[in-house]
């Protein structure tokens, strides 16, 4: 494989000397660009990235320091050495302050240049190289609670880095029980603001007053039981990111203070008369249609553009069900203390059922079933009733005829139902009359009549 090359951009308005830095560079096989003088150089940065530029301090329409600062305003990474003959300690002091690597006074050695050079492009590679290894080990702490080899979320999991190394507002929709906190702490952690907090708050769970001051804060005395200044959310993630769940149960009056924020960055406290100014990006979550609720006033049209900026759509897991044998074994050996494991027919019917819940439901059957046996092999006898109800009639829905455009013979239909479960009921209870009719809920006497009626003997 072709080594990649590392870019260097000389800026020197003396020709001899552009051309020795030139000759010396391309030797040491770095890819070499010069320009004559600073707006030249200018225009090189405006089209390319170079991992290190050479600039000298005095030169005609453009000099050394507007070099500097070009390239730290459009590719801070890129490194700068300056070169001058006409050095001061003054000048020296301004440019490392303006973010030079180094500054070299003319004439210079050949061989200090070249060391100056080396040791600039290693200090970037390996800027770059903990960087990446940084973000590898932050996705992977990030998403490890995020179980799904569907193509639903692995889509999911190539959008949430992307999403969140922007600032903009992100609208999570999804059922209750489908890990939207979970994404929403993903993309945080993948974030710029990663070290700041990620503070999250259910806007379902308070009433108006006291939502309020839970987000904003309040000043003593601005009502009932306010005994003490009090900091908001919104403070508290100043920086940071602010998830808020619940998103469509949140009042209409206060939707209005909360449009301040997202418009102008600025909000009071409930009490309060001076403005408070945070940074703060919001991520929040529903599991309502929203534009319905707008439809029926119950939320703010304006409010809803402002949140849905990036919108995600979490899948229910009955969408997934390729993601439900990760997730049980993932469950089970978070809850179990000792190796366990579901037979495949215990799988199988987890896989078909419909967790209206999503996973949170799923991992709270797999408790459940940790807690209530201590087989080491979980059959389908010991998964909880309503998902074996679910199998049992499943089972005998795919049994049943199709309702075609001939039609069927009802009554025939269910002589044959009532007849199968007769027989049923008298195999489970080793020919007992009296104990089938109790499993059918039926009189001995009602029981004794359909036994006859079918030649059951």
């Amino acid at each position: 494989m072709k080594k990649h090359k590392d870019k260097i951009l000389v800026v020197e308005d003396e020709k001899s000397m552009r051309e020795v830095l030139k000759i010396l560079l391309e030797g040491e096989n770095y890819e070499v660009t010069t320009a004559s003088d600073g707006f030249v150089g200018l225009s090189y940065i405006d089209k390319d990235i170079f991992d290190l530029v050479i600039t000298d301090m005095k030169m005609p329409k453009a000099d050394g320091f507007e070099v500097l600062k070009k390239i730290k305003e459009v590719s801070p990474d890129t490194i700068v050495i300056m070169i001058t003959a006409f050095g001061t300690t003054e000048t020296a002091v301004e440019a490392m302050k303006l973010g030079a690597y180094d500054y070299i006074n003319k004439p210079f050695n050949i061989d200090e240049i070249r060391l100056i050079v080396k040791k600039a492009i290693e200090k970037k590679r390996l800027r770059e190289e903990i960087s990446i290894l940084r973000q590898k080990v932050e996705t992977t702490y990030a998403i490890e609670n995020i179980i799904g080899q569907s193509p639903k979320m692995q889509e999911l999991f190539r959008l949430i880095p992307r999403i969140a190394r922007s600032n903009s507002n992100v609208l999570i929709i999804g059922e209750s029980g489908s890990g939207k906190e979970l994404f929403a702490n993903a993309m945080h952690n993948l974030s710029d603001r990663k070290n700041k907090n990620f503070v999250t708050i259910n806007c379902a769970a308070f009433p108006e007053g006291l939502l309020e001051s839970e987000l904003f804060g309040h000043m003593k005395g601005a009502f009932t039981g306010a005994m003490y200044n009090k900091q908001g959310l919104f403070e508290i993630a100043d920086g940071g990111s602010l998830f808020l769940d619940e998103i469509g149960e949140m009042p209409i009056n206060l939707q209005v203070k909360l449009l301040r924020v997202l418009e102008n960055g600025t909000f009071r406290r409930v009490g309060g008369t001076n403005d408070i100014k945070v940074d703060v990006r919001i991520i929040s979550a529903t599991n309502k249609d929203l534009k319905e609720e707008i439809e029926a006033g119950r939320f703010r049209e304006d409010l809803y553009y402002r949140l849905n900026v990036v919108p995600i759509n979490i899948p229910p897991l009955r969408d997934r069900k390729e993601d439900i044998p990760l997730l049980v074994d993932h469950f089970l050996k978070k809850l179990s203390g000792t190796p366990r494991k579901f037979t495949p027919g215990a799988v199988k019917i987890l896989i078909e059922y419909q967790w209206k819940g999503n996973v949170r439901e799923l991992e709270n059957v797999i408790e459940r079933v940790v807690l209530l046996t201590d087989k080491e092999e979980i059959t389908p006898e010991e998964l909880p009733p309503e998902i074996k109800r679910y199998h049992i009639e499943k089972g005998e829905a795919k049994q049943m005829p199709e309702l075609t455009e001939g039609g069927i013979d009802i009554e025939k239909l269910i002589e044959n139902i009532e007849k199968k479960y007769l027989l049923k009921a008298l195999e489970k209870t080793g020919g007992m009359k009296m104990e089938a009719a109790k499993l059918l809920n039926l009189s001995f006497r009602s029981f004794r009549h359909r036994l006859q009626k079918y030649e059951i003997k």
